[in-house]
């Protein structure tokens, strides 16, 4: 009786996890959650049950490669919460130490990956998403770059070819490449996660036209555009399932930052997305977004934020219903634990904040 209690519980929550709105041709909406390890068991729990409540029932986290990660993984899943997986550090590269891109070794991420996962299946869980790394197409989390620097410049498909840095960058794709391959093998060979997407690394926001990058950008950069198109012409597209984006818009207000969200989703952060069965491109997991809101005072003014909050599902949603976008993930739901609420943060004041409502409301993708 209990076996066929616990049979009868998985089944409905996977039924839970994966009927999405129709009208959102399935778009996985969650949130993103932060070095949960530093919490106690007990404290991870009440997140994890606070998230649920809200009606998530994805997060993006890392699963450590440890007892540790396996233990949250399978507390996620008996909270009704199906994992995608960020794959932060792989086969030895650090993307903010002295290892690169360049150096990441296929075999060893084979050998620390796969007995991880074997450990999360033989507790019966199946994940939301792979993504293999975060922002390799910045100088902040690639050492293949020169480090930060003012004057910072936006790296071309023709610079990734014939100029030095470009090359070096370039050299730290194609090994990407290679780790990508032993991944999506195990995955293959994989029981319960064998048709679980796999995402590229969520590619931080940078596209624009010719010129200097802007003052805030801290060191040169690959666009999204730019890396998609690199490693397209390298077999990206026979080995992922879907790209990773990040996706940082202007909170401000007004009929001219409205028109230029939307301009710059359709010619820049979602402009390589394409329906399932595609011959050319993939859907898009957006795997960070979000609006900030710097005000530190309880409870909280929202009201703004809520409203372009709104408007950008009302953007995402054309791009769900054509099943370009496959996942929506909300960066953050907090912030790192014992650390004061990022601005862009849903869970404020000890509530989910109306921001949070809105960006967690499927029916503003129909």
């Amino acid at each position: 009786m209990i076996v066929i209690v616990r049979l009868l519980a998985v089944g409905a929550m996977l039924a839970a996890l994966w009927s999405a709105p129709a009208a959102a041709q399935g778009t996985a909406v969650g949130v993103n959650v932060i070095n949960p390890y530093v919490l106690s068991v007990a404290d991870q729990d009440a997140m994890l049950a606070s998230i649920h409540a809200a009606g998530v029932r994805v997060i993006r986290a890392s699963i450590t490669l440890d007892a540790k990660g396996v233990d949250f993984a399978e507390r996620a899943w008996q909270h009704g919460l199906s994992i995608e997986w960020l794959i932060y550090h792989f086969g030895g590269y650090d993307p903010f130490g002295q290892k690169p891109l360049s150096a990441a070794d296929p075999q060893q991420f084979r050998a620390t990956f796969a007995p991880i996962l074997q450990a999360i299946e033989a507790k019966g869980i199946t994940l939301a998403a792979f993504e293999l790394g975060n922002e390799i197409n910045l100088s902040g989390t690639n050492p293949e770059f020169r480090p930060p620097h003012p004057n910072a410049r936006q790296l071309s498909l023709d610079d990734l070819d014939h100029d030095p840095e470009g090359q070096q960058v370039a050299k730290g794709f194609l090994q990407y490449l290679k780790v990508m391959a032993v991944l999506k093998e195990v995955r293959d060979h994989a029981k319960l996660n064998q048709h679980t997407p796999i995402s590229t690394a969520g590619l931080g926001t940078y596209d624009q036209d010719d010129g200097p990058l802007p003052n805030w950008a801290k060191g040169d950069v690959v666009g999204i555009n730019t890396t998609l198109r690199f490693m397209r012409a390298h077999g990206l597209d026979t080995l992922v399932d879907a790209y990773g984006i990040h996706v940082y818009p202007d909170n401000h207000e007004g009929a001219a930052m409205t028109a230029a969200r939307k301009a710059r989703l359709a010619k820049y952060d979602l402009a390589e997305c394409r329906p399932p069965g595609s011959t050319a491109g993939k859907p898009c997991w957006v795997t960070e977004w979000g609006l900030t809101n710097g005000a530190t005072s309880c409870p909280l003014d929202d009201a703004s934020r809520a409203r372009v909050t709104r408007e950008m599902m009302g953007d995402f949603a054309p791009y769900a219903k054509a099943g370009s976008l496959a996942g929506l993930v909300y960066f953050a739901w907090t912030g790192t634990p014992g650390s004061p609420p990022l601005s862009s943060a849903l869970w404020r004041c000890g509530a989910l904040s109306e921001s949070g409502q809105a960006a967690l409301d499927t029916a503003l993708l129909r």
